[in-house]
């Protein structure tokens, strides 16, 4: 058995740049971070060497690649071309949907696995990006590149997403307390909602067509930097200061990126103390992320009563193999051509 441990992450600010209709135009730029909740994805040898047994959310049993119903598991086992005789199961500490990322965590995770099943080293760049191809290319899902380079990579990134198509990361290297205060300044809470990303996101894309809308994810990317600067000189507060601003530029972009109880839940936590915050994905539904002084924190927990709140701290290993069992390498017991 392979097991595979990937991160999900967090976007602080410049979400949406990363789709190719905006960078394609105007450099795109995001900051964001991984944390300590996971996507684990293990194989093991299946003893029907001639089909898939996959456990996700539901089962599958198929003697075919082209039987699989789950699009990323297809799309993958696809380009491995792999004949059977392969169990993939994945389980995820938090649901999917919640605007973490858990999709592209999968699709990363994924990959990382057979790359290893099959005793190959991939750098993360090239896990990243294959994992872009997948879900961007092959499915034509309407998302961006953001998500495969963070669950990739892991840390405090600033990740640039330039018109040729690449994609330069770059660390935020600030000490380890300093990650630490940080850490306990953000709060996260569930708002008890799921949604479909790729609803929001299809009309984030072709709202890009409209000079208006693009011109506000524009005005987004400066505070990138900003941020990356203010966090070097230590002044953390202004990450609830550009949490807030881009939550402002984003819902201006269509009304779907919130709903009118999201909305409640926001102004009573900034009432209760918060400096800013954010709702993370697309929009929607899943997590209200928060930057609040220690001091603040217990009245904005008394003020969103009835919210789960995630207690979580960053990751700093990205996608990264967590167990090899005895006998798992060496050409993959012929599971692949």
């Amino acid at each position: 058995m392979i097991i595979t441990r990937t991160p999900f992450r967090v976007s602080f600010i410049g979400g949406g740049s990363d789709l190719k209709e905006f960078y394609s135009k105007h450099k795109g730029a995001v900051l964001s971070t991984t944390i300590n909740k996971y996507m684990y994805i293990s194989s093991h040898p299946f003893f029907n060497r001639k089909a898939f047994q996959l456990k996700y959310s539901k089962t599958e049993m198929v003697n075919s690649v082209n039987d699989i119903r789950h699009p990323i598991l297809k799309a993958v086992l696809r380009q491995f071309k792999s004949d059977g005789g392969l169990e993939i199961s994945s389980n995820a500490d938090i649901p999917a949907g919640t605007g973490l990322g858990s999709s592209s965590a999968f699709t990363v995770g994924l990959l990382h696995n057979l790359y290893t099943l099959k005793s190959k080293f991939i750098p993360k760049y090239r896990l990243a990006e294959d994992a872009c191809k997948i879900e961007i290319d092959v499915l034509k899902a309407p998302i961006g590149k953001q998500d495969q380079y963070a669950s990739s990579f892991g840390g405090i990134n600033l990740i640039e997403f330039q018109g040729n198509g690449v994609v330069k990361v770059e660390p935020i290297a600030i000490s380890d307390q300093d990650k630490e205060s940080l850490e306990n300044n953000l709060m996260m809470f569930y708002t008890k909602s799921q949604r479909s990303a790729s609803k929001i996101l299809k009309k984030q894309k072709y709202f890009m067509k409209d000079a208006d809308k693009f011109g506000l994810l524009a005005e987004m990317i400066p505070h990138v930097y900003e941020l990356r600067d203010a966090l070097y000189d230590r002044k953390f507060d202004y990450l609830g200061e550009v949490l807030h601003k881009g939550w402002v530029l984003k819902r201006k972009i269509t009304s779907e990126i919130s709903t009118s109880e999201i909305d409640t839940y926001y102004k009573k936590a900034l009432k209760a103390g918060a400096i800013g915050g954010k709702l993370l994905g697309a929009g929607g539904g899943g997590f209200l992320l928060f930057y609040c002084p220690k001091k603040k924190q217990a009245s904005v927990r008394l003020a969103l009563k009835g919210l789960h709140e995630l207690e979580f701290k960053f990751d700093y290993e990205g996608s990264k193999v967590i167990y090899i069992g005895e006998n798992d390498l060496g050409g993959a017991h012929g599971f692949f051509e």
